[in-house]
């Protein structure tokens, strides 16, 4: 039986020109298109460039309204096999246009994909954002994140070390995406997951909309 094409999926927090964080991006891509072509899996690459949606994210931040743009970033991560999820680092956070991006998002998009977390800094100091920051952020997300997380300074792209690491995240992403695991989830055990209200993509069938509790949450009076 012929497998379909993989779907990798760049969300690219970058905004220079060059940007590092794009750089390290496309590294890593590039070396799990590598790994899963080994492994006897096709996969492609498209990219969520978030600099051109900042205005949309902040008018989701503020509306909670999704314009048609982010509508379709989201359609991208939906139909996506594994994601590479990459952010500058300002001030011992990540960029604020990657959490805004990922905080829009439905709860429920995400659940069961494989990530690979990847960060650029201009100092070491930050190396325990991505873990001690960005990682949390995912495990909301229900996502699988890879255990190896990439973060890369200036000095770290000669090194033969990040190379190695690029090496490892790939692998790890690559055999998740090959075992299909979030395909799995939604196939035979999407129903056991508690979705936040609103966010399960239609599937809250138990949801009785016309009950007096329903009413009061959603603005409206009870019945008297």
């Amino acid at each position: 039986m012929q497998q379909h094409t993989k779907q990798l999926v760049i969300v690219d927090a970058g905004t220079s020109d060059p940007s590092t964080t794009r750089m390290l991006s496309d590294k890593i891509a590039a070396r799990v298109m590598e790994v899963a072509k080994q492994r006897g899996v096709t996969a492609t690459a498209k990219v969520v460039s978030l600099k051109p949606l900042a205005n949309d994210i902040a008018t989701a931040l503020t509306t909670g309204l999704l314009t048609p743009e982010l509508e379709r970033a989201s359609e991208t991560l939906r139909t996506a096999d594994g994601i590479i999820a990459s952010t500058p680092i300002y001030k011992a956070g990540p960029s604020a246009l990657f959490t805004g991006f990922f905080q829009v998002l439905d709860n429920d998009l995400l659940i069961g994909k494989p990530v690979i977390l990847a960060a650029t800094a201009g100092t070491a100091r930050h190396a325990l954002v991505v873990d001690d920051q960005v990682r949390p952020l995912f495990a909301y997300l229900r996502t699988l994140t890879v255990p190896t997380a990439l973060f890369a300074t200036a000095e770290d792209w000669s090194s033969p070390d990040m190379t190695t690491r690029i090496d490892r995240a790939a692998t790890e992403l690559a055999l998740l995406i090959e075992a299909g695991f979030a395909e799995g989830v939604r196939d035979t055990s999407w129903q056991s997951y508690q979705h936040s209200y609103g966010s399960a993509g239609g599937t809250e069938l138990g949801i009785d909309l016309s009950s007096d509790l329903m009413k009061l949450a959603t603005g409206g009076g009870s019945a008297q």
